[in-house]
């Protein structure tokens, strides 16, 4: 069984989530900068068993799609033509870093740290694969 990876798209910063080799966790596993997220994906994959990639899709409140959605749709079609053999998953990433934030307060993160974008791209990314993991087992 391989891991699922999840992502947390934007122009500046990716978050990036993984689950442990059983499924059941997610993780924050690191951002980095959009532009060098596909060559750190694909190191990952090449040492890592990946079973699935789930990205965030941004949306309005009404449903809509947002500016950033076209910057997703074109990332995952560069991840679907560069991992062809594992299958790409979008979920609604709508809250996911204001979900982030009151993860990180609970969790008793500093002022400071809860400040850091690329902290909460990570954890973003992180409830993005949770809840993507908790759509599994209900279907």
């Amino acid at each position: 069984m391989g891991r699922i990876l999840a992502i947390d798209y934007g122009t500046k910063r990716v978050g990036i989530a993984v689950t442990d080799v059983l499924q059941i966790a997610a993780n924050p596993l690191d951002t980095v900068h959009s532009k060098d997220a596909l060559a750190y994906l694909k190191t990952y994959v090449q040492r890592e068993p990946v079973e699935a990639i789930v990205i965030g899709m941004p949306r309005r409140l009404s449903g809509e799609d947002s500016d950033a959605t076209q910057h997703v749709v074109g990332f995952m079609r560069i991840l679907q033509r560069e991992f062809p053999t594992i299958p790409v998953h979008t979920i609604d990433e709508r809250f996911t870093s204001k979900m982030a934030q009151a993860a990180m307060l609970a969790g008793g993160l500093k002022k400071k740290d809860r400040q850091d974008k690329g902290t909460v791209d990570r954890v973003s990314a992180a409830i993005i694969l949770q809840s993507y993991l908790e759509s599994k087992n209900i279907l």
